[in-house]
């Protein structure tokens, strides 16, 4: 069948596809199971599994079912040879809420799927279908990991990618300055990407992240925080100031400087040996950051403003304080 979608060329990867492989390194296979609870990633990782088969054939046909209201036999309806004979791709979204009937014909369907016919198993999470899910690894599918992406060391990393995508370049301040902007969305993250790339030329600069989301509340208890950890006194007060009369609610200013003293920390207790970058869940930047910061505090200044900053955080939190952990015992 001339420009079908063929996953049978694939079929020897197919068998023997590793266990997890990311969302951005879509394949074809019969079945294809993405799997994650981050909905950006999942979206993508599906965008670039059609994406694929529609370069083998423009005119795949795409077809969408829906695990909450899967009716027996749709999966055998929908993943057939249509009339006319073009390419399918059939995704079944939200397979961790769907009913008994599409994990059974989903069971069965793994067992001798259609080699014309791409199907996507998009599953949210958790433990619901195991006994699918362990059916469909089982048979050698790719699965594409979409987990949540939580580590700021993992949300510079992807800033990077979203420029280096779009063939652009970004400093290593800006990425910063961006991932505490918008870090905690990355969908939100995802998009301020796309409007730097689309309204900006060159390379992107903090003062261009700061220009478009220094207004922002994270960014904003950043700000003081990096005034503080440098020794800027007048400079973290004003800030401090500014951002209290502009409605800035002061939990997430005390949380900014709460991250810069355990990120100087960590890398203070890297001076020991045995600890790596890796190992502290840090992008380089940010360590390289802290080493320039840590030129200018001593270890007992250091638990000292960690001790202070866990008072400050249970007050403002209206609790007892708790006995903050000495830096010297982090890791």
């Amino acid at each position: 069948m001339a420009g079908c979608v063929r996953a049978s060329s694939d079929q020897a990867t197919y068998r023997h596809a590793p266990s997890g492989r990311s969302w951005d390194e879509p394949t074809l296979a019969p079945v294809v199971l993405v799997r994650g609870a981050e909905p950006l990633l999942t979206e993508r990782a599906v965008d670039g599994v059609l994406r694929l088969a529609r370069e083998r054939d423009p005119e795949v046909e795409k077809v969408e079912l829906e695990g909450a209201t899967y009716g027996a036999g749709q999966l055998a309806v929908a993943a057939s040879p249509s009339l006319f004979g073009e390419a399918k791709v059939v995704v079944v979204r939200s397979a961790e809420s769907g009913t008994e009937d599409l994990m059974a014909d989903l069971i069965a369907y793994v067992a001798g799927p259609d080699e014309e016919t791409v199907v996507v198993v998009v599953h949210g999470g958790g433990q619901r279908g195991k006994k699918m899910l362990d059916t469909v690894t089982r048979s050698g599918a790719p699965v594409m990991v979409c987990e949540p992406v939580a580590k700021d060391a993992e949300k510079a990393s992807f800033v990077v990618g979203e420029f280096k995508a779009a063939r652009r370049r970004i400093d290593a301040e800006a990425v910063r300055a961006l991932v505490d902007a918008l870090g905690n969305d990355l969908r939100e993250l995802a998009s301020a990407c796309s409007q730097l790339v689309a309204d900006t030329t060159g390379t992107v600069t903090v003062d261009t992240v700061d220009r478009y989301y220094g207004g922002r509340v994270e960014a904003t208890g950043f700000r003081v925080a990096d005034a503080a950890v440098a020794g800027d006194a007048g400079s973290a007060v004003a800030l401090l100031r500014h951002a209290l009369d502009t409605g800035l609610d002061p939990v997430p200013i005390v949380a900014a400087l709460a991250l810069r003293l355990r990120n100087l920390a960590k890398v203070a207790s890297m001076r020991g040996g045995g600890l790596t970058a890796k190992d502290l869940g840090m992008a380089p930047w940010q360590i390289d950051r802290a080493r320039r910061d840590l030129r200018a505090w001593t270890p007992e200044g250091l638990a000292a403003a960690i001790s202070a900053v866990a008072q400050a955080d249970a007050d403002v939190k209206g609790r007892p304080a708790t006995r903050s952990t000495p830096w010297s015992e982090r890791s």
